[in-house]
């Protein structure tokens, strides 16, 4: 799975966010520190086993915990019509 930003998606790195535009609806999201590293990874093309991975060794939690705090970002991204496939 190789995730990308929609085409109509705008994404501004901050000092410690990530902020997506919507182009198509005007709305606006903003990705707290652990969301923007892990968006970040996955527009790299990391797949969510290994940003799950890597995110429960950055922040001392279970496996089982990240990964389902990646899937849970995934699909309110795609959700949100913010990013492909």
């Amino acid at each position: 799975m190789v995730l990308a930003l929609r085409p109509d998606v705008s994404m501004v790195t901050t000092e410690d966010a990530i902020v997506l535009l919507n182009e198509r609806s005007g709305r606006y999201w903003q990705l707290n520190q652990s969301g923007s590293s892990v968006l970040c990874c996955l527009l790299d093309g990391h797949t969510p086993a290994d940003v799950a991975q890597n995110l429960a060794r950055s922040y001392g939690i279970s496996e089982v915990r990240a990964a389902a705090d990646v899937d849970a970002l995934l699909k309110a991204l795609r959700t949100a019509e913010l990013v492909t496939p």
